[in-house]
């Protein structure tokens, strides 16, 4: 194989054998897998990033929008381009320990980013939910969140399911620029 700046045969010395993939290297997701940022206990005080995010600015926070009791934010490990949560500020682990006004308001946030997403990137479906418990695949299991994954025809190309590699074509801090550009005010 070539090495793309060069007309000189690539060479592996001691990272394996050599083969014709090239490779896209995320150095960013070993924070994710090795568990940074995630809380150190179940309480709002042991370092939940859902409860430091509201005091961000939107930009830094990837905020999209506001409500008065839960907000969209972008997950900053998208499963792919475009994918938001829908937070509680309220710190609460299970979808029943939300009282009336924050159940009504992350629906209405759900319905908003949805018709955002589709308004901003053409989404032709979604995948909508929540994990609740870290045996039910909760990365932060602590603080409720909702996620929003837009989908496309033809998105899971062979990147994910031969490569185990999403390709995002955007910045996230573009993402959330467009994403709340697009956001229906009611």
């Amino acid at each position: 194989m070539l090495h793309p700046m060069t007309t000189e045969p690539e060479q592996q010395i001691g990272v394996g054998t050599q083969d014709a993939f090239q490779r896209l290297w995320t150095p960013h997701r070993m924070a994710y897998i090795q568990g940074e940022n995630k809380p150190t206990g179940p309480e709002a005080g042991d370092g939940c990033p859902f409860c430091g995010i509201p005091e961000m600015s939107d930009q830094d926070g990837l905020v999209v929008a506001r409500g008065n009791h839960v907000y969209a934010v972008l997950n900053l490990y998208p499963y792919n381009g475009g994918h938001l949560m829908v937070v509680p500020y309220r710190h609460v682990a299970d979808y029943t320990e939300l009282d009336a006004a924050e159940t009504v308001e992350l629906a209405d946030l759900t319905k908003r980013a949805m018709v955002a997403l589709r308004k901003a990137s053409g989404a032709h479906g979604f995948n909508i939910g929540m994990n609740q418990g870290a045996v039910a695949g909760a990365g932060i299991a602590a603080h409720l969140h909702q996620h929003i994954v837009p989908r496309w025809g033809g998105d899971t190309n062979f990147m994910p399911v031969v490569g185990h590699t999403k390709v995002l074509p955007q910045l996230l801090a573009d993402t959330r620029q467009m994403l709340a550009d697009a956001w229906p005010v009611v």
